[in-house]
């Protein structure tokens, strides 16, 4: 456009099977600046569109000639705007015949945007195709408009679905690159300083930034943010901002967009690249702004979350006695994990315990139903009740009438399961009561391996408990109790999954300490729920 405001770079395609009309038509256009593509038929049309749309370089407007030998110029019309990526071509049909008002209603029915009488004056024919430009301009940008904040809503609800920061940082990630047609890269910096990023799939996974980048931008975000509020606009040239984001190896000027979470304690970055790779648009900028606001936003309970979830499983680990500090058992060596569940899950209420009595060994192995900060208190106060109660009794079958009592009188909402075995050590003599838990695996000295035969129902629903059920160990005989995080998944039935836990722990090689670690490498990965594991051998 110049100074006048006349548009002055556009390209004209003339459609005009008479060479004097296409010839005086494109001399009043060029005069005005534009560039002229003349053709002389609906096809020849059609196919240097079609070349025009490869290279990405549509023209501007076409005029069209109502009266073409191949077709009508409404027929051309109908069928550019029948083609998706020609439909926002500009139509104008031109006519030195005179035409019936219907005939001009149908152009226009079909797509064109105005119809022209010639011969005319330059000044209109220049009108005629500056208001044709400017209406399909203005309507490609509304367009374009509407499609991303169609994309911006999509990606909004994409990061409040998410389940963790880094989910969050890949969704905003991938969310930013199709906002702007380009890569880009988010980053969360949590309150104790770990950083999570997320890198938009159109980027290739060779050479990723290492820990060093990552170090260095979570410097940058803490800086750059210090005393802010609301969303900052930046630019860090390439030196400061490490290689490889964007581009594999590659070092670019990074755009940021940064924004501090509610209670201002952690930023969240929505970054893209600069130079050589696009320039800022402001529409752009100003809806990444809005989803680095709404990344902020859904990041505030998440990091709450964590928080959380850390006190809670430290409450869980401080009243788990750990490997090294379980008691001296007499004639019984005792091994036992706890594993968390993913970061993405509520802790849950699994526990394990080793104690001495005066009838022998009691251990147990038990989960709290339900996943909260709730069900690992309770399950504090099942392991201290069992405590407790075991000074005085022994027999694992009154043992869980106890503890069923107990949550029936203090949490009547709460269920429970929990596996208890007491061993004698001298004569190998074990009794187990299990309340709705997977039943203890023996594992014979002779490789053999079966489940005792020992159920009941859960904790908390009031129902009686059976007898113990009592069987005898050998020397050299191992029982596993596990909690079913190790081995439950969603869509298989726990009696195979029990079954794959029992082939397992056979092909085990010999040794407490080599059946859970083999147990936990073959089921213990990624799993929805906490793990608890105790495994007990006599001595010979």
């Amino acid at each position: 456009m110049d100074l006048n405001g006349k548009l002055t770079d556009t390209t004209v395609l003339v459609v005009d099977d008479v060479a004097a009309s296409r010839y005086a038509m494109g001399t009043v256009l060029r005069r005005a600046g534009h560039q002229v593509v003349p053709v002389a038929t609906g096809q020849q049309a059609l196919v240097e569109l079609d070349v025009r749309l490869r290279k990405g370089a549509l023209p501007d407007v076409a005029l069209v000639d109502i009266d073409l030998p191949d077709m009508s110029g409404f027929d051309l019309c109908r069928r550019l705007k029948e083609r998706p990526h020609m439909a926002g071509l500009p139509v104008v049909h031109f006519s030195a015949a005179a035409v019936a008002p219907a005939d001009r209603c149908q152009g226009l029915d079909m797509g064109a945007e105005t119809y022209l009488t010639v011969p005319a004056e330059p000044e209109e024919i220049e009108a005629v195709v500056r208001s044709a430009v400017r209406t399909a301009r203005l309507r490609a940008d509304d367009q374009a408009l509407v499609r991303r904040l169609t994309m911006l809503s999509q990606a909004i609800v994409t990061i409040q679905a998410a389940r963790s920061l880094q989910e969050l940082a890949d969704a905003a990630a991938d969310g930013t690159a199709r906002l702007i047609g380009g890569p880009a890269a988010v980053f969360v910096l949590g309150p104790d300083d770990e950083l999570y990023s997320g890198l938009s799939r159109d980027r290739t996974s060779l050479a990723l930034p290492d820990a060093g980048a990552h170090r260095t931008v979570a410097g940058l975000l803490r800086r750059l943010t210090r005393g802010q509020a609301g969303v900052q606009i930046t630019t860090v040239p390439a030196p400061l901002w490490p290689a490889g984001f964007f581009r594999p190896g590659m070092q670019h000027d990074a755009r940021l967009a940064l924004v501090l979470t509610q209670d201002g304690q952690a930023p969240v970055c929505l970054a893209t690249p600069t130079r050589g790779v696009r320039r800022v648009n402001p529409e752009e900028e100003a809806l990444v702004a809005q989803l680095a606001q709404a990344a902020a936003l859904a990041a505030e309970p998440l990091l709450m979350y964590q928080v959380e979830r850390h006190v809670a499983l430290t409450l869980q680990h401080s009243f788990l006695p750990q490997p090294h500090r379980l008691p001296e058992l007499p004639g019984i060596d005792v091994e036992v994990r706890y594993v968390p569940a993913s970061r993405e899950t509520e802790i849950g209420g699994d526990f394990y315990a080793a104690l001495r009595t005066d009838e022998g060994v009691l251990t147990a192995v038990g989960d709290v139903v339900g996943h909260s900060l709730e069900a690992a208190t309770v399950m504090v106060e099942i392991r201290h009740a069992l405590r407790a109660y075991c000074v005085e009794e022994s027999d694992p079958a009154v043992l869980a009438e106890r503890l069923d009592r107990m949550l029936q009188h203090y949490h009547p909402e709460v269920t429970a399961t929990v596996c208890l075995a007491l061993i004698d050590p001298g004569t190998g003599r074990t009794r187990i009561a299990n309340a709705g838990h997977i039943p203890p695996l023996i594992l014979s000295n002779n490789g053999d391996a079966e489940y005792a035969k020992a159920d009941g129902p859960l904790l908390g629903l009031g129902l009686p408990h059976p007898p113990p059920t009592e069987l005898f160990l050998e020397p050299g005989d191992r029982l596993l109790m596990v909690t079913d995080g190790l081995i439950e998944t969603r869509g298989t039935d726990l009696s195979l999954s029990m079954e794959q836990l029992r082939s397992a722990a056979v092909g085990a090689l010999p040794g407490l300490h080599a059946l859970c670690d083999t147990l936990l490498a073959c089921f213990g990965h990624d799993r929805e729920d906490d793990i608890a594991m105790l495994a007990l051998q006599l001595r010979n």
